[in-house]
């Protein structure tokens, strides 16, 4: 079975043998893979079916046979790693920056705003992204209406990528704040995973600060900031306030980071997301300018933990912005802020510990979150890995083969997918 055609590696049951994959490490192996945990690698050829009593709990009933192949996919040509996960996004505006109605504005239907977020899901879990967060913003006249679509999509997608929800209140303190506290606390009994927001925005930045740790403390969960980072004595004010909950702490797009502004961050022990693509997102004020690779070295060198996500899918302030986990990472080695390795780690392995989840490695025990890639390195793979096969729980999810064929070629014999994307 091939990644590229033939059956249909989408439904299979529960044991996969991904065989012929290499690693970053240049080893060509089989993987194996048994329920949402990786079973065994081996040398290629060197790993045979599952023995039944290697299956997970509940995969054999009654008079199975004594071993089961499950399926076999062929990855020759294609790069194995621990797939990537999303840390920032902002699904509920995605798709929006289209032009401007001609009928004048309207209010959007819940079932279409479902529609969106699943698709910005989908879209982002067919670029290998298996595990996701989305800001969302709370208050106003929609009140709860956006998480509880986010919430709705984030039920239906269960076994095709994680959700996480992030509550984005407007405004905290003050008699104006008032509803923003309330619906604060409904958006996390409701279900949302993290307390996230904008201090930058409110009158009172400080106060902001403490009513999102209070709801925090209280309901024992996550804080996720937008934090620009230009003003010195307010950040410092405000991560001092974050240092207690930490590691469960971060903050991000830091785009404007002042000067010895990391210093601080690394004293709180505060994780950073950033938005290579445009710098920041819609949710802080201002435009975007884009991200500095003198901020970047000024985080990774005072050894802040870095992750990176997209920020935006083709929504208003980002009208071509893409939710592909690889782009970012391209971003950051391309503009010689990070080490090709480093890049990917920051949308791997650094993206996962700020959600929280497991770490992942292709090797036995660890959880089947993979992504196959074509290509024979790293570097290749960022640069123009196209086809794509993203295994989420042990399952195959998602499949992208793309195909470059040449017209009137005489006399030379031009790739056509062949060992390199």
């Amino acid at each position: 079975m091939s990644p590229d055609g033939g059956c249909n590696p989408l439904d299979h049951g529960p044991v996969l043998l991904l065989s012929g994959a290499r690693l970053v490490d240049g080893r060509v192996v089989d993987v194996r893979i048994s329920g949402d945990r990786i079973q065994a690698v081996g040398t290629a050829g060197s790993l045979g079916p599952l023995p039944q009593s290697a299956l997970p709990a509940g995969a054999v009933s009654g008079s199975e046979p004594a071993v089961a192949e499950g399926a076999r996919i062929d990855l020759t040509g294609y790069l194995l790693l621990p797939a990537p996960a999303e840390p920032h996004a902002h699904h509920d505006t995605a798709f929006t920056g289209r032009p401007p109605d001609p009928r004048g504005p309207g209010t959007e239907a819940p079932g279409e705003l479902i529609r969106r977020v699943t698709e910005a899901a989908l879209t982002s879990l067919g670029y290998g992204a298996t595990a996701q967060r989305t800001h969302v913003r709370i208050g106003g006249p929609p009140g709860l209406g956006r998480l509880e679509a986010v919430l709705t999509a984030r039920q239906a997608l269960r076994g095709l990528a994680g959700l996480q929800a992030v509550a984005v209140p407007r405004l905290l303190t003050g008699t104006a704040g008032a509803d923003g506290r309330a619906q604060l606390r409904e958006a996390l009994r409701m279900g949302a995973d993290a307390v996230g927001g904008c201090p930058e925005l409110d009158p009172d930045p400080v106060g902001y600060v403490q009513a999102v740790v209070a709801a925090a403390t209280d309901f024992d969960c996550p804080v996720d900031l937008h934090l620009r980072g230009a003003d010195p004595a307010r950040l410092a004010r405000i991560t001092a306030l974050l240092a207690p909950l930490r590691p469960r702490v971060a903050v991000g797009p830091c785009d404007r980071l002042a000067p010895d502004g990391a210093a601080g961050l690394r004293a709180a022990g505060l994780r950073v997301v950033c938005l290579p693509q445009s710098g920041a997102c819609g949710a802080v004020e201002g435009p975007p300018y884009g991200l500095s690779p003198a901020v970047v070295r000024e985080l990774t060198g005072r050894q802040i933990p870095l992750a990176a996500g997209s920020g935006a899918l083709r929504d208003a302030v980002n009208p071509v912005g893409r939710a592909d986990p690889l782009e970012a990472a391209y971003l950051l080695a391309a503009g010689g802020a990070l080490s090709v390795t480093e890049a990917y780690e920051a949308i791997s392995g650094q993206a996962r510990l700020l959600m929280g989840l497991p770490s992942v490695r292709v090797d036995a025990g660890f959880p089947a979150e993979l992504l196959a890639v074509r290509g024979d390195s790293l570097a290749g793979a960022l640069s123009g890995g196209h086809s794509r096969l993203v295994v989420h729980a042990g399952r195959v999810v998602s499949r992208t083969s793309a195909v470059r064929e040449f017209a009137d070629t005489v006399a030379l014999a031009l790739p056509r997918q062949g060992g390199h994307p």
